[in-house]
């Protein structure tokens, strides 16, 4: 026998009982009444009759049915097809008997041509010569003992040999079994403990028979939706195999680095996002759903990253950067983590950028969440209309928070450090004058809001349109400012612009721009704001000027009055020689001056004119590094001690 022989264990399965056909009806009516003739419709009632005394036979069986309901026409084609059928059996018994009377007449031709000529069909005299066909007696030899000893011996050795051969096929049909109960049992346990972990089992819509893991994300694109669904197939010996299809084998991440001036200074470390390395079937479902996100991010990031081209965002083939400020910015990249684990770190790393790159590593991560909940919620809620054309997928804001967020910081340190360099000036020149900063003022993590989660709000925060307020004291009393920083979003005011409101006297006459966009601009306004805030506070520091004695010696005091606040000049006579005095006073981030100077009353000064230029001059400078960190001012000239050491009308001592 082959070895291939396979005995089935399971048992054969009956059909179903059909109903006999009419050829076997009449075959079984032959065999139990004889000829059709021995029944008549006499004989079959007293049987019938005779069964009923007997109560062999239940009553209800031989009640007489009812006729159903049959129109002429329907049961006029019954008849005719029973008909049908009867001729067509009289027609094939009868063919069957001719060919038997041929077959009978042939085998006869060989002894007695003459007589079975007349029986024969006229077909097979054509075909088939007669005396063709003929009979013999052959006589059975007869075996001796020692024949039939050894036939039987024979025999019964290829019985004992079928028998053995049956009883080891039993043998490894049972441990082949015993080995697929244990196979099965492992695979259907590991199949148990993924289940029990938490994550969803179900079979794999083109193969019904197989069962799957959904280790992917369902409110994601389809495209990486339909790749979160892995096969369970099992191993010859029961272990699990994870199939993940077209995901890649080897785990892969989003790298964030931060670029400055063409040096690599900041990164975030992908060894936060390897997964525990170990062959167990969960380990393999993290890989596999983790590289599934990384790569998610990256497709959605590139999507976002082709919209804003126009702000500054470029790609490559695996690369996508921004620029943040000036020399500054983010670079993102996918990558393998098995090729990243052995590289060092790089020297010109510092460890502020690394925590930039880490937030924003993790904040596009959340925001991606964010985004998954978000279709979810669409998903749930009540479809809208039907129409022809297909709604666009937009795209998840992912790099714009970001790039708002990191855009907005930088503005407003950067104004935040132009007003305490200013104002540090102004201290060092005893000038009374302070600001607040509220960042960040748009986001109230306090808000309350029962429609969404508490992860969810937190996260809309960030979404809005990012704001904070600065406000400032002036040096003269009422005289204040406040400007609003916005960074939006969205395209098409995708960006950051300021927001100015000023207090200063009505007789200034100064309205404050509407919009500005640049950092220059706006530390540019707020120094000429303080200019012609001090041009109007500078006369009023001393007080009115009167007229002193014939003997006095140290001169009368000179009465300041505004000629051109917005570069910080004013004028002032003296009432015994005529002469005009003229006070510059310059501003910068760094440094303030107030330069006084004699002009000829009858010439304009200019560079060539000797005599129109000052007879006396005070320069004193006040610099933001005369002020202590502590706020105390250092030792020297106060604003108020130049302006009064100016006022002095010194011509009447000379």
């Amino acid at each position: 026998m082959s070895d291939s022989f396979t005995l089935p264990l399971r048992p054969l399965v009956e059909k179903a009982d059909a109903k006999d056909t009419l050829p076997v009806r009449i075959a079984q009516i032959n065999a139990q009444r004889g000829s059709f003739r021995n029944v008549t419709e006499q004989s079959l009632q007293a049987e019938i009759d005779a069964q009923r005394e007997k109560g062999e036979a239940p009553q209800e069986q031989y009640e007489a049915k009812e006729p159903a309901d049959v129109d002429a026409t329907e049961r006029l084609d019954q008849l005719y097809k029973r008909r049908a059928e009867i001729t067509q059996f009289a027609m094939q018994a009868h063919m069957e008997s001719m060919f038997a009377l041929d077959f009978i007449s042939l085998l006869l031709s060989k002894h007695t041509p003459r007589q079975t000529e007349t029986s024969m069909s006229a077909f097979l005299k054509q075909t088939v010569p007669m005396g063709s066909l003929n009979t013999d007696v052959i006589k059975t030899p007869q075996r001796s003992e020692s024949a039939k000893k050894d036939i039987k011996t024979v025999s019964r050795g290829w019985k004992l040999e079928s028998f053995n051969a049956a009883a080891n096929k039993l043998l490894k049909s049972a441990s082949r079994l015993e080995e697929e109960v244990a196979a099965e049992t492992k695979y259907w346990g590991e199949v148990l403990a993924v289940k029990d972990k938490g994550w969803k089992v179900c079979r794999i819509p083109r193969e019904k028979q197989v069962l799957g893991v959904q280790y992917g994300f369902l409110e994601a694109t389809p495209a990486f939706r339909d790749r979160g669904l892995a096969a369970l197939r099992r191993a010859d010996d029961g272990s699990l195999i994870l199939d993940k299809g077209i995901v890649p084998s080897k785990p892969r991440a989003v790298r964030v680095q931060v670029k400055q001036d063409d040096r690599i200074t900041g990164c975030f470390k992908l060894s936060q996002l390897a997964s525990v390395e170990s062959d167990s079937i969960e380990s393999r479902i993290l890989q596999a759903r983790d590289t599934l996100y990384e790569e998610e991010l990256f497709y959605e990031l590139n999507r976002e990253a082709r919209v804003m081209a126009s702000h500054g965002v470029t790609t490559q083939h695996n690369l996508i950067q921004f620029e943040i400020s000036e020399g500054q910015e983010i670079m993102f990249d996918l990558v393998d983590l098995e090729e990243l684990s052995d590289q060092p770190d790089s020297e010109t790393r510092t460890q502020e950028h690394d925590i930039l790159a880490e937030a924003v590593a993790h904040a596009m991560r959340i925001l991606l969440a964010y985004a998954h909940r978000q279709n979810l919620r669409r998903r749930t809620q009540m479809p809208p209309p039907l129409t022809p054309k297909k709604r666009p997928v937009p795209e998840y804001p992912l790099l714009r928070p970001i790039a708002a967020y990191l855009q907005h910081s930088s503005h407003v340190r950067s104004l935040e450090s132009f007003l305490n360099d200013i104002y540090r000036t102004l201290k060092s020149a005893g000038l009374e004058s302070s600001y607040t900063a509220n960042p960040f003022s748009s986001v109230n993590l306090s808000r309350e809001r029962k429609s969404a989660p508490v992860v969810e709000r937190l996260v809309e925060e960030f979404l809005g349109p990012l704001e904070s307020t600065f406000s400032g004291t002036l040096a003269a009393p009422g005289s204040s400012f406040s400007v609003k920083i916005r960074t939006h979003l969205f395209p098409p005011s995708l960006g950051t612009d300021y927001e100015f409101s000023i207090s200063l006297p009505p007789s200034l006459n100064v309205q404050p721009p509407a919009r500005l966009g640049l950092k220059e601009e706006v530390e540019t306004f707020i120094t000429h704001l303080m200019i012609l805030d001090l041009s109007t506070f500078i006369p009023s520091m001393l007080p009115k000027s009167k007229t002193a004695p014939k003997d006095n010696t140290a001169g009368e005091q000179l009465e300041w009055e505004v000629a051109f606040p917005h570069y910080g000049e004013l004028h002032a006579s003296s009432p015994s020689t005529g002469r005009s005095k003229k006070m510059t006073l310059s501003l910068s981030r760094r440094e303030m001056s107030l330069r006084t100077s004699w002009l000829d009353e009858f010439q304009e000064p200019d560079e060539g004119n000797q005599a129109g230029k000052a007879a006396g001059q005070v320069l004193y400078t006040w610099k933001a590094d005369d002020e202590s960190p502590d706020g105390a001012r250092a030792a020297g000239k106060t604003l108020a001690d130049v302006v009064a050491e100016a006022s002095r009308d010194e011509t009447q001592s000379s």
